[in-house]
């Protein structure tokens, strides 16, 4: 049985399926492996395989708990027919770069790729288990993770879910995804603050449960669908070694030439899918962490000191409006070869203080595998428009974040390697910032400006978002961060 350790302790273990269900370990760390030699997978084996069975193979490298037909079973349930391609994540050429379409799922945001898989993976766990408890799952979103979270448990037996998002703090396309979600099994609800309230209320009602046991009470147990659950970020494993695949079979790689990513990032977490590939086999050269103005990673990346203690900014790249980083705890952990007592005192301090510093050898392993560069909602307006007019290609304010870091690396760094941008979501998501970077139009409207956008550029308009049009809210609460912890219980309690 492969282990799962938290990051804040040697001696708090989990399985796959353990890990999976608790969410969060609980000490409050993260759940992550540490020995990857029985996790390799060498590109060349994958060459003549679908997507569906890339997908299987890399997952069930990562959670070898689940045999390969189950995951294999898994895996198909999960992706066939449900995106708008066979290639779930294709890579396509723009201009001189690659972009890697991670927004062709169900809800239009590269969260789909996991969140498809996850429900399964929890049902498969129960069931290895043994567990009849109903599963709560707890998640706090800047944005793409709620919708994508809803439907994938939408009416899923033996589960319910609650999203808490950032009251103002998400699109409005965004925030009308999210309070017409139909299922009996969920709830949705706002939260005064920003998405690091929400997270870190959401954290706090897993330590409140730990230490009181309300949840198992009532016949529930915790868990969550954010980046911090392993059964989450596995998945996101797979489209690094897929993206690989593509370019290789299309000429724009050799098979064993190292690629450089870029990834819009706030929590960490899709570019710690990168990490996690790279220690796999993946021939990953540099990841190069795109931030907005709320640049803390940019900033610790660069000299080794995180500190939220700063101006939170919202901006119209808002599944990035994050100061709390929470997968960089993984990163810590992986990459002091399981300094368990750093990583406890990193957090620690990060939670007094607000602020850590990692030691000099540890600044220095981060440099040689990351870059990280931050752009203003200035800098994004006038990608999104250059990239159009002179690609025809439409970048949501995330991957324009992204394209605007890939710009700066390829002048700063000067590599020939293959780079791929990650897009993160359909640009009909952020139709407002979208139309104003390229005709100057802002629509009071977000379905007017959708239909504008769609008339000017002749994108087509995912269905699921056109299909929002007139559905009726269903969710309306808004509610204080210290409301969260009786929210839930009133929730378990129905």
């Amino acid at each position: 049985m492969t282990k799962y350790f938290s990051t804040r302790s040697e001696s708090v273990t989990a399985s796959a399926p353990e890990a999976i269900l608790r969410g969060i370990a609980p000490d409050g760390g993260l759940y992550t492996p540490l020995d990857f030699s029985g996790m390799q997978l060498r590109p060349a084996a994958l060459l003549d395989k679908t997507a569906i069975e890339i997908a299987a193979e890399v997952i069930g490298k990562l959670l070898p708990d689940f045999g390969a037909d189950e995951m294999r079973a898994l895996v198909a349930s999960a992706y066939a027919g449900k995106f708008e391609t066979d290639e779930l994540t294709p890579v396509v050429p723009v201009g001189d770069a690659c972009v890697l379409e991670l927004f062709r799922g169900p809800t239009s945001a590269f969260k789909d790729v996991a969140l498809s898989v996850l429900p399964r993976l929890i049902a498969a766990s129960r069931d290895k288990l043994g567990v009849t408890d109903e599963i709560a799952i707890l998640t706090a979103t800047s944005g793409d993770t709620g919708k994508a979270a809803l439907a994938g448990f939408s009416d899923v037996p033996g589960t319910r879910i609650a999203v808490f998002y950032p009251d103002g703090g998400v699109s409005d396309i965004q925030r009308a995804q999210m309070v017409t979600q139909r299922g009996a099994n969920v709830s949705v609800c706002a939260i005064r603050g920003n998405f690091d309230d929400a997270q870190s209320g959401v954290k706090a009602i897993f330590a409140d449960d730990e230490a009181n046991g309300w949840a198992a009470k009532a016949g529930v147990r915790l868990s969550s669908a954010n980046s911090i659950n392993l059964g989450r970020l596995a998945p996101q494993v797979a489209y690094y070694f897929k993206a690989y695949v593509d370019l290789v079979l299309t000429g724009a790689a050799a098979l064993g030439d190292e690629v450089n990513f870029v990834v819009p990032t706030g929590n960490f977490g899709d570019i710690l899918a990168g990490e996690l590939a790279r220690r796999m086999g993946l021939p990953v050269g540099r990841l190069v962490c795109a931030s907005n103005a709320n640049n803390v990673l940019t900033d610790f990346i660069r000299t080794g000191r995180y500190d939220r203690r700063r101006e939170f900014h919202k901006t119209l790249s808002p599944s990035m409006d994050i100061l709390v980083s929470s997968n960089l705890e993984r990163y810590l952990l992986l990459a002091s070869d399981g300094d368990f007592a750093l990583v406890q005192r990193l957090m620690t301090e990060l939670r007094e203080n607000g602020v850590y510093e990692v030691p000099a050898a540890l600044r220095e392993t981060v440099r040689r595998r990351f870059c990280a560069y931050c752009a203003t909602d200035a800098e994004a307006i006038e990608t999104i428009g250059r990239v159009w007019h002179e690609q025809e290609y439409l970048l949501d304010p995330h991957t324009a974040v992204a394209w605007t870091a890939m710009e700066r690396f390829r002048r700063e760094v000067g590599t020939d390697a293959a780079t791929v941008v990650l897009a993160t979501a359909s640009p009909y998501k952020f139709p407002h910032t979208v139309l104003r970077a390229i005709d100057g139009e802002t629509p009071a409207d977000g379905f007017e400006a959708m239909d504008r956008l769609r008339a000017l550029t002749d994108v087509p308009i995912p269905p699921n978002l056109a299909a929002l049009r007139g559905q009726k809210v269903r969710f309306h609460d808004c509610i204080d961060r210290d409301e969260m912890l009786a929210y839930v219980q009133r929730a378990i309690a129905k």
